[in-house]
């Protein structure tokens, strides 16, 4: 898979790159305890503002051109550009390399005959941009769920960045006679903690921890695909994020991509200490779909894990 070009017009950030601390000095003190998270809640794309600044770029991904937006992170959070608070502001404003991978990664699978989504339900998990399941949106997805810790990353990015996209390829239908549809999909916003969301979102397929005491049918249907990228930086955050995947995701044909770093320095996360919670439980089968090695960085992968 081709790699990020350093050039391009968009801007990406890279999060803890090749430094023996993270640069940031609340993440290189673990034992200071966190501030409860915020209240999971789904975002109504009807009551989003338009009071914070929003402007709209082009990325291209070899190829493949879709939206991005903009936003300030003083003007939504009063943070300056460069913070990532844990427990308060997790990084959902800015563009990380992992997405660009992810959507790269989905589309060569797509290619190759590997993926489809025509008609499947879809969770992109720390979405941020959303660009992922956005790239699902335009494809064919029936349904395509967008979560984030932070509403305000779905109030002021997540939703225009949807509906950016959308309108554009519609556009585009509208113009072209030798194309035929529109986009379809279904789409949703939910804010909340990994440990805790579940309980808000609409299709869940198993009932460990779930409240509800007559769950519908939609709630144990679960998604057939789980996107995510730039998710498993943080060690502690590990176990509820595979709990939640595994809540979620659809049985028996289920499959979950993972775009993120090898390893990022400092914190202790990455891929491969993902992968090998993945491997201890057992429950999944974990393939390498892509690396990216541009020198630039610390080496990123996307993996696809299928349900045993």
């Amino acid at each position: 898979m081709a790699s990020n070009q350093s050039n391009s017009s968009h801007e990406t950030f890279r999060l803890f790159d090749e430094k023996p601390t993270s640069g940031f000095g609340f993440l290189d003190f673990p034992e200071k305890p966190l501030p409860p998270p915020p209240p999971c809640l789904e975002v109504i794309p009807s009551e989003v503002s338009a009071n914070v600044k929003y402007t709209m770029e082009p990325v291209n991904l070899d190829g493949l051109t879709l939206l991005k937006g903009r936003v300030s992170t003083q003007e939504v959070f009063a943070l300056s550009n460069s913070d990532l608070v844990p427990g308060k502001y997790e990084g959902g404003l800015k563009l990380w390399e992992g997405s660009l991978d992810l959507v790269k990664a989905l589309s060569s699978e797509m290619q190759d005959g590997q993926l489809s989504f025509a008609g499947k339900r879809i969770l992109e998990l720390g979405c941020g941009h959303g660009l992922p399941g956005i790239f699902a949106c335009l494809k064919g997805a029936a349904t395509v769920h967008f979560q984030d810790f932070n509403a305000e990353v779905l109030q002021y990015l997540t939703i225009p960045n949807v509906n950016a996209n959308i309108l554009k390829k519609s556009q585009y239908l509208a113009t072209d006679v030798n194309e035929c549809g529109s986009v379809q999909a279904d789409t949703r916003f939910f804010a909340g903690d990994w440990g805790e969301v579940h309980s808000i979102l609409p299709f869940v397929s198993s009932d460990e921890n779930y409240t509800r005491s007559i769950p519908s049918l939609d709630q144990i249907a679960g998604y057939d695909i789980i996107l995510m990228a730039e998710t498993v930086y943080s060690i502690s955050a590990l176990p509820s994020l595979y709990k939640l995947i595994k809540k979620c995701v659809s049985s028996p044909h289920g499959v979950v991509y993972m775009a993120a770093k090898k390893y990022y320095f400092g914190v202790g996360g990455g891929s491969r200490r993902f992968i090998s919670v993945v491997e201890k439980d057992g429950s999944f089968t974990a393939s390498l779909v892509a690396e990216v090695a541009d020198g630039s960085s610390n080496v990123r992968e996307v993996w696809k894990l299928n349900l045993k």
